[in-house]
């Protein structure tokens, strides 16, 4: 699957929110975001709950968050995140 990534840590309100729905609209069922937040975005995953779209929040020990959303309901995100955690560096798309 394609991925495309945003690190929003270092960003500041709203932007984290605009470049996240940018990348959500080009999403499709071979496709997610996967995002590193300093904190849990709250109004992105309601955002995709009220759209029905697959997604996980999971935050580490170093207390940054991993989000990933997909429209595809049938892909593992877990298995997406473990996945993404054996990747050594990662372009940021926005």
């Amino acid at each position: 699957m394609k991925h495309y990534f945003l690190d929003a840590r270092e960003l500041q309100h709203p932007t984290p929110l605009e470049r996240a729905i940018s990348i959500l609209r080009k999403l499709d069922n071979e496709s997610y975001l996967y995002m590193i937040h300093r904190m849990q975005p709250v109004p992105l995953l309601a955002l995709a709950k009220e759209h029905n779209l697959n997604h996980i929040s999971i935050c580490d020990e170093n207390s940054v968050w991993h989000i990933l959303i997909s429209p595809n309901n049938q892909v593992d995100l877990n298995t997406l995140l473990i996945d993404i955690n054996s990747i050594e560096e990662l372009k940021d798309v926005s």
